[in-house]
This record gives structure tokens, C-alpha cells and sequence, in this order.
């Protein structure tokens, strides 16, 4: 008599294979074939699985049509089954795959929009915290400024797309539908959700050189040096500014100095 969690192991992986045959010590309660009876279950856990990536990847979906999608996403799941019983956040590695899927070579962006529709899913469902307003900052003493170091939401993730990836999921998704998309400019994106919903962003060179290195751990003056390696005319107060309006700052760090000063 197998052990239950050699059977389950069995189940489990007679599920995700169909080479494999059915696991033994199944009873047998119909006419039907027992291969025939487990196909059953294979087919309703790839039409479950197929529909949490739609869910997860609807403008991909729209971008390659219904029958394409439903192929690759056959493919993503035999190859990367899920880990967790939890499908909420299924899929992050799908950008990668369709980067290396030879069908999809024809629209080579499409990694990049999964990559962003994977982000906004992780953005929605990531922790709350509150954002700080910028007056904050203008209460700390101003020598202190070069040194801090910024903690920032729990929601952000940055993309950094050689395409215009945040254009072609706002006219896909009609977001923004009638939003100029130029193929040959690339987009570095932030996305986060500050309050209720989920903000994409488009931003400046600069402006993603400057966030990228403060979500680092950075500090503030090091941030704006990278900065100014992509633009020697970075308007560090500009863009400190637009970081708390965007809410993309949680919490302030205090340079170690200060706080055995205090």
C-alpha cells in the first residue's frame, strides 16, 4: 500500500506530465479507463492554469490573439508549473520565456509588456504604507540632505524596456487609447500603487537612473550623481519633488551620525 505522500507525489506529477501514466493505487469507479479518468483532471488543471494567466496577462493576450496565447501558455506551464498553491502572482518568469520563444520572435516586445503586466499584478497585491509627504524632508536639518537614504514603497518596481512598453499596454489595455506609440523609443517605467489603484509611470532617463539607484539603498547624493551621468542637467530638487508626488517614499533614513547626535 503506497505511503499518501508518495501517492501524492504520484498525483502531482502524473498531473503536470501527461508521458507519465496514471498513478497506481487509484480506484476505479466507472468504465472508463483509469488514463482516460485522470486526462479528466490533467484537462481541468490546465484550463484553470491557462485561465490565471489570462487573467494575469490580459494585453499580451489581446497583442498575440486567443488561440497563440492559449499555446504559449501551454508551453509556460508544462515547463514552469506553479510552486505554490497561490496563483495570485503566477507568471513571473513568463517575460523570459517569451523572450526565448521562438513563435513569438516576430514580436519581440512582448517580453517586456508581460514583464510589465506582471509588475502592476505585483504592485496591486504588495503591501500598504503610507507615503510620505515631501515636507519631511524640509524639517531635517539641510546639511543632512547629501546622506539620506530612502525607503520606498513596498509596491514599486521599475522596467527599463528598449520598447515602448508602457505606451503599447495603455492603448492595448484603454487605459490611454489614443496614446502615440513610436516603436523606436524605448520606455523606463515606475510602477506602484501609492493609494487605491496602480500607477504606471513613464520616466525620464535621469529620472529612472536617479530611482534605480535609491531603491539601491543609496544615498541621496550618490543618487543624483548617477543621475547626472546620463544628464548633466539633473534638477535634483525637480525630481525629488515629482518622487514624493509620485508617493514612491515610505519612510526617510537618518545618516548614522545624526542619530547618535540625537
Amino acid at each position: 500500500m503506497p505511503q499518501l505522500a508518495d501517492l501524492q507525489a504520484d498525483f502531482a506529477a502524473a498531473l503536470a506530465d501527461p508521458s507519465l501514466p496514471a498513478p497506481a493505487g487509484l480506484k476505479r469507479q466507472t468504465v472508463l479507463a483509469q488514463s482516460r479518468r485522470f486526462d479528466v483532471y490533467r484537462n481541468n488543471r490546465m484550463v484553470s492554469l491557462i485561465e490565471a494567466m489570462e487573467a494575469a496577462f490580459p494585453v499580451v493576450q489581446r497583442l498575440v490573439g486567443n488561440d497563440f496565447f492559449k499555446a504559449v501558455a501551454k508551453s509556460y506551464i508544462r515547463r514552469f508549473p506553479p510552486r505554490t498553491p497561490v496563483l495570485l502572482l503566477y507568471g513571473e518568469s513568463f517575460g523570459d520565456f517569451l523572450e526565448d520563444f521562438e513563435p513569438a520572435a516576430g514580436v519581440p516586445y512582448l517580453g517586456d509588456v508581460a514583464r510589465l503586466e506582471w509588475v502592476r499584478l505585483a504592485a496591486y497585491h504588495a503591501a500598504d504604507a503610507e507615503p510620505l509627504s515631501i515636507a519631511r524632508v524640509a524639517e531635517l536639518p539641510q546639511e543632512l540632505l547629501p546622506e539620506l537614504r530612502f525607503a520606498l514603497h513596498p509596491s514599486l518596481h521599475l522596467l527599463n524596456s528598449r520598447w515602448p512598453a508602457a505606451s503599447l499596454w495603455a492603448v492595448t489595455s484603454g487605459a490611454d487609447p489614443s496614446r502615440a506609440v513610436d516603436m523606436k523609443a524605448g520606455e523606463a517605467v515606475a510602477v506602484l500603487r501609492p493609494m487605491l489603484s496602480v500607477e504606471v509611470r513613464v520616466l525620464l532617463p535621469d529620472g529612472y537612473a536617479f530611482l534605480f539607484a535609491l531603491a539601491a539603498g543609496n544615498s541621496l547624493s550618490v543618487a543624483a550623481e548617477r543621475a547626472l551621468t546620463i544628464d548633466d542637467q539633473f534638477d535634483l530638487a525637480r525630481h525629488l519633488q515629482g518622487l514624493f508626488a509620485l508617493g514612491a517614499v515610505a519612510a526617510i533614513h537618518l545618516p548614522d551620525s545624526f542619530s547618535q547626535q540625537a
